[in-house]
């Protein structure tokens, strides 16, 4: 698409994401922020949430906070649910505010697989490809407590979940989502059967590059057979150690999945490059690579700041940039990046704490002015 005279970056120019059509370029990253309703069962939807992610619709694209496919895969306190009809009616005036305002919403569809604890998953253990006890603390309502060993999935409990994933697809749509990011990335479920430091299987879904990658496909393959491979994306975080993520050759398997997921035409994949929230020179993957292969929108994400951005777009780099604790900080991101603004400094006290501070009192600029 080229460049107007109004505006010289393509970051700020609209362009197609698969079957979505967006203003711009810029996507807020999923943020996981705790402020589901947990006692009407991990809901949405309050006045609260609405405003968040109505003042943050300037971006192109915004990808919701995760949202888990069943009650056993909950991974957090207060993280809201994509599979009961409350939850679906919750999205529902989220939803509508994102598009009133001029922007389009997909939901992150997650199973954080043995990332949890029994105290949030009402009791039930984790699940994970094989019985591997991470090396992570869960944080409760009791505070910080040692994740358990997990239980392997049986062949009927994979199918099992990968029907769970189809049908959170299929409710996001009910409740007004335009897509999913199905989160592959940061140690969860998907990203567990993919590393080999987690998967010890020895069936069709363990062993070679082409089984520790099959789970993730399958995925992919049922979300998209239910609302189309363009309104399919999938987020990835081939090199970082987060959640206890490890593999002994990166390349090698995430390199076979992005062959794979290019061959099925879904509309992006959502890239954390390098560590996630940290370092970017982490070396066993090779993102370049990964940018030519893939021929639907590559999205870039992990510690851009605005030049770098607009490079990484200008130059083909990058299809589109995500954000994500600018996006906390900055309800207008996108109106800061195009002035080269002062950005506000989010508060961490606040990132996981119930109420409206440091969620939707952060000013924008005609206010901080």
């Amino acid at each position: 698409m080229a460049t107007s005279a109004n505006e010289p970056f393509l970051l700020f120019q609209p362009t197609r994401i698969g079957d979505i059509e967006v203003a711009n370029r810029v996507v807020m990253a999923p943020l996981t922020r705790s402020r589901a309703d947990e006692a009407a069962g991990d809901v949405p939807g309050s006045p609260m949430n609405v405003e968040y992610y109505r003042q943050r619709s300037n971006a192109g694209l915004i990808i919701s906070e995760g949202t888990q496919v069943s009650p056993v895969g909950k991974g957090y306190m207060a993280t809201p649910g994509i599979y009961s009809d409350a939850q679906v009616e919750g999205w529902k005036p989220i939803t509508a505010a994102v598009h009133a305002a001029g922007s389009k919403i997909v939901a992150q569809i997650w199973h954080v697989g043995r990332i949890t604890h029994p105290a949030l998953t009402g009791g039930a253990e984790p699940v994970a490809p094989s019985p591997v006890k991470p090396d992570a603390v869960a944080y409760t309502h009791d505070g910080k407590v040692d994740m358990p060993t997990p239980r392997a999935l049986s062949e009927d409990d994979i199918r099992a979940v990968i029907d769970e994933f189809r049908r959170g697809a299929a409710n996001a749509i009910r409740a007004g989502f335009d897509g999913v990011e199905i989160h592959g990335a940061n140690g969860y479920l998907i990203d567990q059967f993919i590393r080999d430091g987690s998967n010890k299987r020895t069936d069709g879904y363990g062993g070679s590059v082409e089984n520790r990658a099959r789970f993730a496909l399958e995925v992919v393959d049922a979300v998209a057979a239910e609302i189309g491979a363009g309104r399919v994306g999938i987020r990835l975080s081939p090199v970082t150690p987060v959640n206890d993520a490890r593999d002994s050759n990166p390349q090698a398997v995430f390199g076979y999945l992005v062959e794979q997921l290019n061959a099925r035409g879904i509309a992006f994949i959502h890239f954390i490059e390098g560590a996630t929230g940290g370092p970017r020179d982490v070396p066993g993957f090779d993102f370049a690579w990964a940018r030519k292969t893939f021929k639907g929108t590559y999205i870039a994400n992990n510690g851009y700041a605005r030049q770098m951005a607009i490079d990484a777009v200008q130059s083909g780099a990058a299809d589109a940039v995500a954000f994500g604790r600018a996006y906390i900080a900055n309800p207008d991101l996108v109106q800061r990046l195009k002035l080269d603004a002062p950005l506000n400094a989010p508060n961490p006290q606040t990132f996981y704490t119930f109420g409206a501070e440091g969620y939707t009192d952060y000013p924008a600029l005609e206010q901080a002015a």
